[in-house]
């Protein structure tokens, strides 16, 4: 079965929405597959303490504003529905279960094999997902590990581990989050932190969001003077961590996300535990034993349970026919909502910028649906 449209998006969550919206706006056809059976599948996986770390007024998508009735920075759950209100409202309605075999370009268009059916377009937007597959590291005689090994993308809260030992691995976002919960459900709790990390807390001052900061501060500045002001900030506010386990990196938080990708622990409380000694900070694991981790400065710990913060993949080469093109040695696309090496192909959803992913991709997508209506 072959059929013709103007644009194929590639993914149901904020970016394949919101690009969906925009392009609808311009009177452009489109078609959105989704391999999940709903809009937003990664929202609805993630675990269940999950808050946006923006306010949600720079957190909406073009055409609907959050409801006035969900607070400053909405839950997992307030996601998932705004998400489900968006595609009824803006009249999207994503093909689910459409696993896609491979997206190719032939020269003049873009096919897309999707089960039995077979799409042409002038114009691919790939919105799968900035972590679409889970990094899942592994070491030295973790077979006879006789705990449980859990990614975050499989944790929902930590009410199965109450009064026992857990590690979270990795002082992300999901780390920090994650090992709170773990915390408030009566876990004994440490995380192992593998590389320096900046902390800034979500309200400056306890007043001020950080994602304001961004947007208007930092963001409006080059790099490197971005960071001659927020490094002395940040040690005055947050204060010298490495006592505690946590150094502070060599290149300033700016500069750090946008040559390494890599953002800052958006601090919700977890940094003031660490501080308190009621979750214990360790450095990288070195080995597996039978009972818990050999940790590499020597020191080990028992753990009944080991949750893998350690992030995810694009994993591009899954859908798109010659991916290694169009990507960086993470695997994420070098270029953002601009046409790619590739005529017609765009790419929305893949950076994690301070001033915060959804706030981006309502940029991108308007951006990239006037290219295409111009085109």
């Amino acid at each position: 079965m072959s059929e013709q449209t103007s644009v194929i998006i590639l993914g149901a969550g904020p970016s394949g929405l919101a690009a969906a919206a925009c392009l609808r706006e311009k009177g452009v056809p489109f078609i959105v597959l989704e391999r999940a059976g709903a809009v937003g599948s990664t929202w609805r996986d993630h675990y269940e303490r999950l808050h946006l770390h923006t306010i949600k007024q720079f957190s909406a998508l073009p055409g609907l504003p959050w409801p006035s009735t969900v607070p400053l920075y909405p839950s997992r759950a307030e996601v998932v529905a705004y998400l489900e209100r968006y595609a009824a409202k803006l009249q999207i309605e994503p093909r689910f279960g459409c696993e896609v075999k491979n997206a190719r370009h032939d020269g003049s268009q873009w096919i897309v094999r999707a089960g039995e059916a077979e799409i042409r377009a002038r114009g691919l937007i790939v919105a799968t997902g900035y972590n679409r597959v889970p990094k899942q590291p592994s070491w030295p005689g973790q077979e006879r590990f006789r705990g449980e090994i859990i990614h975050s993308s499989a944790y929902r809260n930590g009410a199965a581990w109450k009064g026992k030992r857990a590690l979270v691995v990795g002082l992300g976002n999901s780390g920090g989050e994650i090992a709170l919960d773990l915390w408030e459900h009566g876990a004994r709790t440490a995380i192992s932190v593998r590389s320096p990390i900046h902390v800034v807390p979500r309200d400056l001052l306890g007043i001020l969001p950080a994602q304001i900061n961004s947007l208007f501060l930092l963001g409006r500045l080059p790099p490197k003077v971005a960071d001659s002001i927020a490094v002395p900030l940040l040690r005055r506010v947050v204060g010298d961590l490495a006592r505690f386990g946590l150094r502070r990196p060599a290149l300033g938080p700016v500069s750090q996300v946008l040559e390494h990708g890599r953002i800052p622990l958006i601090d919700i409380g977890t940094v003031e535990l660490i501080k308190q000694g009621l979750i214990q900070v360790f450095p990288g694991p070195r080995e597996l034993t039978e009972e818990g981790v050999i940790f590499t400065d020597g020191r080990e710990l028992p753990v009944d349970v080991i949750v893998l913060a350690t992030g995810y993949r694009a994993a591009l080469e899954g859908v798109l026919e010659h991916a290694e093109r169009y990507v960086d040695e993470r695997g994420y696309p070098r270029r953002h909502g601009v046409e790619a090496e590739t005529p017609g192909l765009y790419f929305i959803g893949y950076r994690n910028p301070l001033t915060g992913q959804l706030h981006d991709i309502s940029l991108e997508s308007r951006r990239v649906a006037a290219a295409l209506a111009r085109s």
